[in-house]
């Protein structure tokens, strides 16, 4: 029997106004953004619907993304509809933690803004980020192991998309490597910092501390973590996976090919944007994708029942 995944998007797909139609039109969508403001100790329906310039800085644009997935899985849920298997991208793993059960909402809430505080506090000067476009994922690796000064993979997005990361040097050197190499294209990103790279090791470590103080409950539906792109079958290793997600690569396409090699054939996108399912269009386009963005988008769920 074919099966069922929700996924959910990271850091970049923010925009004002996300998720305001379901704060208006679902009670139980507002309590969640309600207990994001109290967990957080941020008015995050301003965050997310009002002008402001702070939805773009990491530690207000975690809490604000994460708000607005939870708030939309709520209402996904309310029309009686849960996933057979839950992964999310980078940020969007806590979406993922969130409807697995494994650990409670203000918990998850309080971590996030945790972490977006961290990982902005440990951004260090010279960090960069580039999209590396239309190249062979070994040729990658293999070229930056040649590279003097910190620079790895933060993210495998999908065939023909990969992000590096780390010393802004070392990064340009790489970028220069691969084009030579035969990459269509090498796109530095408008980041804050170099995300998942050893450079921001110690955000894992502060985040490790507040996990401690973390109840961790059984998992309810079965995810797959960054860090190993595989299933996190004892509620034990969730915290440590969580301390090393922030400095580690992103297996995001190993996770996708994993969901599919277990019996995947429908994956609902819940959040911003359609980031995911663009790159679900490379991994595998014989896959049925739904996403769950607007309060209209909940009609697409019939589809599950089919």
């Amino acid at each position: 029997m074919s099966k069922v995944a929700f996924m959910f998007p990271g850091q970049g797909a923010q925009y004002i106004g996300m998720g305001k139609d379901f704060y208006e039109q679902c009670p139980e969508c507002r309590e969640v953004f309600d207990l994001a403001s109290k967990a957080s100790g941020l008015d995050v329906p301003a965050l997310c619907f009002e002008e402001n310039e702070q939805i773009n800085i990491t530690e207000y644009t975690q809490i604000a993304m994460l708000a607005t997935e939870v708030a939309m899985l709520t209402a996904v849920q309310n029309k009686g509809y849960k996933p057979d298997v839950t992964a999310g991208l980078s940020l969007g793993e806590y979406g993922a933690l969130a409807a697995s059960g494994v650990m409670s909402l203000e918990d998850v809430f309080k971590l996030v803004r945790k972490r977006g505080i961290y990982m902005q506090e440990a951004v260090p000067t010279g960090g960069a980020m580039t999209a590396v476009l239309g190249l062979d994922t070994k040729v990658i690796e293999d070229t930056l192991a040649t590279i003097d000064g910190i620079v790895g993979i933060a993210n495998y997005n999908c065939p023909g998309q990969i992000v590096i990361t780390g010393e802004e040097k070392a990064v340009a050197e790489a970028g220069e490597k691969l084009q030579e190499a035969g990459a269509k294209r090498c796109v530095p990103l408008k980041v804050s910092g170099p995300f998942h790279s050893p450079m921001l090791a110690g955000a894992g470590e502060k985040l490790g501390v507040e996990l401690e103080n973390v109840e961790i409950k059984g998992i309810e539906i079965p995810y797959i973590a960054n860090v190993t792109a595989d299933y996190v079958t004892d509620p034990a290793m969730v915290k440590d996976l969580l301390k090393t997600q922030v400095s580690a690569s992103v297996k995001w396409q190993q996770t996708v090919e994993r969901m599919i090699a277990d019996g995947v054939t429908t994956f609902v996108e819940i959040g911003p944007g359609k980031t995911l399912s663009g790159f679900m269009k490379k991994i595998n386009k014989d896959m049925t994708v739904i996403n769950i963005e607007k309060v209209e988008d909940l009609e697409k769920l019939a589809q599950l029942s089919q």
